[in-house]
C-alpha cells in the first residue's frame, strides 16, 4: 500500500509527554480504521520534522506501538500497520486532530546521530520511568543496592537513640545540627585532610539538599554556575529549579578543562563552580591532583567559590586516594558538601556541607527557611553507627562487593557489547560510562528496545546542560549481583544488535 498522510495534533502545553500523545493518536486511528493494515507510516526523522519535535519521541512512540502490536517494521520497506491488530477499513477520511498534514514518507537512515533532546524535554524523563516495569534488570539508578544496608545495626540504632533520649530524639534540633554529629563529621572529615570546626559544619536532608543549599545562598535568579560536562543530573535539576543558568565546560582524563574553564571565567564571571572530583558522576573520571591545585589557584585568583561534591570519594576500591578539594584549600574558596546517603543509609537524608563563617550563616538562614532542621532521630541514630565504629566497616565491606561487581561489570562488556563500544575503567564509585558504535542506534533510541529485552540504564544526553552525549548511556554496576550484571549486558547486546540490523536494513534500497 502506498505510503499515507497521517494528520496528528499535539499538546505541548498538556502533562502528558509527546510520545505518549503520538502513540494515543496513532492508536486512535488504526482503532478507527482510518489507517487500515498495511498502511506505511512516516519515517521517524520525517515525521519529528513535520512536526518539529524532538526524533526520540516518534521513535519511542513507534518502538511502543510496535510492541503492542499495532506496527510492524519491514526490513528495507519501513513501518506498516500491522495487519494483526489493525481495524478493517470502514472510512477513507482521516480524523482531523486540529494538527498538521504530514507529507508522505520517505526511507531514512535511522543511524545518523540523533539530535540531542534538551534536558528540559518530560519525553525523556518519562521513557526512564519504563525500567520500573516487572523483571527489568535496570542500570539506571544513582544509589547503592539495598544488600548494602546495614538494617539491623539501624533498628539497634534507633532503639538505643529512644531509651536514651525519649522525646527529645523526637523534637527539632537546632539548625545547624546535632550537636555531637557535627562534632563527629567534623572528626570523620579529619581523617580526609580536612582540618574545621564543628562550627563550620550544617546538617542537611541529604547531599542533595547541601548542594541546593549552597546555590541558593550564592546565586540569584539569572545568575551562572559553571560546572563539569556531563555534570551530576541533581544539579541539573537544582538550576532548573533556582531559575540560574548552568555552563558545562569539558573534562578529559585529569577532569574539568581549566584553560577552557579561566576563558569561560574571565569572559562571562560567573558566580560559582561546581565539581565532583572524585568518581565523577555520570564519567567515573578522577580529577588529578595537579589539575586540583590548578583549578584552586583560579578560582582564589578569581575570588570565585568552588562547591565540591564528594559523596562518592570514600568508594575508592583500587588505586591511590587523592585529599578532597578542601583538605587543599588554603584559600577558603572550598564548600565541601557530602554525606553519608551513598555509603550507609541513603533513605535517612543524613548530609553534611563545611564552609567557612563568611557563607555559613548564610547557610543556616536558608536551611532554617526551607526546613527548620534535619530529623533529630535520624540526625542521632546516624550519630551512634559513626561512634560504634559501623561508618569504617560498612565501607570496607562495601568497596570489596563493589570491586567485585566492577570486573564482572567489565568482564561481561567485553562478552556482550558490540564491537567499537568503549568504557570507563573506574577506581571506584558505583558507573560505568559507555560509549556505543556511532554505526548504530544512540542510547535514547536503543532505550524502548532495550526494555522490550527486559534491561534499563541511564540515557546519557540527560547528563548534558545543553546537550551531547547521544550515544553515551551510564550503568550502575552496584546495583546487581554479578550474574545479574551478565544477564543484563547481554540484553544490551541482543537490543543494539537487532535495532542496528534494522538500521542497516533502513538503508538498503526497497526491493522493486
Amino acid at each position: 500500500m502506498t505510503n499515507v498522510l497521517v494528520p496528528v495534533g499535539l499538546d505541548r502545553n498538556s502533562e502528558e509527554p509527546i510520545y505518549r500523545q503520538l502513540i494515543r493518536h496513532v492508536r486512535a486511528q488504526i482503532e478507527s480504521g482510518s489507517l487500515p493494515s498495511g498502511s506505511r507510516l512516516p519515517a521517524s526523522r520525517d515525521l519529528a520534522q513535520q512536526l518539529n519535535i524532538s526524533r526520540i519521541s516518534v521513535v519511542n512512540a513507534y518502538a511502543e506501538l510496535r510492541a503492542e502490536g499495532y506496527l510492524s517494521a519491514h526490513a528495507g520497506r519501513g513501518t506498516f500497520v500491522a495487519g494483526e491488530r489493525a481495524a478493517s477499513a470502514n472510512g477513507t477520511g482521516s480524523p482531523d486532530f486540529g494538527g498538521v498534514m504530514l507529507a508522505e514518507a520517505s526511507p531514512s537512515a535511522l543511524k545518523s546521530q540523533a539530535d540531542a533532546a534538551p534536558i528540559g524535554d518530560r519525553s525523556l524523563r518519562e521513557l526512564m520511568r519504563l525500567a520500573r516495569k516487572p523483571g527489568v534488570i535496570n542500570f539506571s539508578q544513582g544509589s547503592p543496592p539495598l544488600d548494602f544496608f546495614p538494617v539491623n545495626a539501624l533498628r539497634h540504632a534507633i532503639e538505643v537513640t529512644l531509651d536514651r533520649d525519649g522525646a527529645r530524639a523526637l523534637g527539632y534540633e537546632q539548625t545547624e545540627g546535632y550537636g555531637p554529629l557535627r562534632s563527629a563529621v567534623r572528626d570523620y572529615v579529619s581523617a580526609l585532610g580536612i582540618r574545621c570546626t564543628s562550627n563550620q559544619v550544617l546538617i542537611t536532608g541529604g547531599t542533595q539538599q547541601a548542594l541546593d543549599l549552597v546555590v541558593q545562598s550564592i546565586l540569584s535568579e539569572g545568575e551562572t554556575i559553571v560546572t563539569e560536562n556531563p555534570t551530576y543530573l541533581g544539579m541539573i535539576d537544582i538550576a532548573r529549579a533556582r531559575r540560574v543558568n548552568l555552563h558545562g565546560i569539558p573534562i578529559d582524563e585529569d577532569g574539568i578543562r581549566i584553560d577552557m574553564l579561566e576563558n569561560y571565567v574571565l569572559e562571562r564571571q560567573p558566580r560559582l563552580i561546581f565539581v565532583m572530583p572524585t568518581f565523577q558522576n555520570p564519567t567515573g573520571r578522577v580529577m588529578s591532583l595537579h589539575r586540583r591545585r590548578q583549578l584552586l589557584n583560579m578560582a582564589g585568583e578569581f575570588n570565585i567559590p568552588v562547591l565540591e561534591d564528594g559523596v562518592y570519594h570514600e568508594l575508592r576500591f583500587d588505586g591511590e586516594p587523592l585529599p578532597p578539594l578542601k583538605a587543599l584549600d588554603d584559600q577558603g574558596v572550598v564548600i565541601h558538601a557530602s554525606g553519608f546517603t551513598k555509603n550507609l543509609l541513603p533513605g535517612m537524608r543524613i548530609g553534611y556541607v563545611i564552609s567557612d563563617h563568611y557563607h555559613y550563616e548564610r547557610l543556616v538562614r536558608v536551611k532554617q527557611a526551607a526546613d527548620i532542621s534535619t530529623p533529630g532521630l535520624n540526625q542521632r541514630a546516624v550519630h551512634f553507627l559513626i561512634e560504634r565504629g559501623l561508618l569504617s566497616q560498612q565501607l570496607e565491606r562495601n568497596n570489596r562487593e563493589l570491586r567485585r561487581r566492577r570486573d564482572a561489570a567489565m568482564e561481561a562488556c567485553e562478552r556482550h557489547l558490540p564491537p567499537g563500544t568503549r568504557w570507563s575503567s573506574p577506581d571506584g564509585g558505583l558507573y560505568l560510562w559507555i560509549e556505543l558504535p556511532r554505526s548504530g542506534p544512540t542510547a535514547a533510541e536503543l532505550y524502548i528496545s532495550a526494555i522490550q529485552h527486559g534491561v534499563a540504564y541511564a540515557i546519557g544526553s540527560i547528563f548534558y546542560p545543553a546537550g551531547g552525549g547521544t550515544y553515551r548511556l551510564r550503568l550502575n554496576y552496584a546495583v546487581h549481583r554479578p550474574a545479574e550484571i551478565d544477564e543484563g549486558m547481554r540484553r544490551i547486546g541482543r537490543a543494539w544488535h537487532e535495532v542496528s540490523s534494522d538500521y542497516a536494513d533502513m538503508e538498503k534500497p526497497p526491493l522493486l
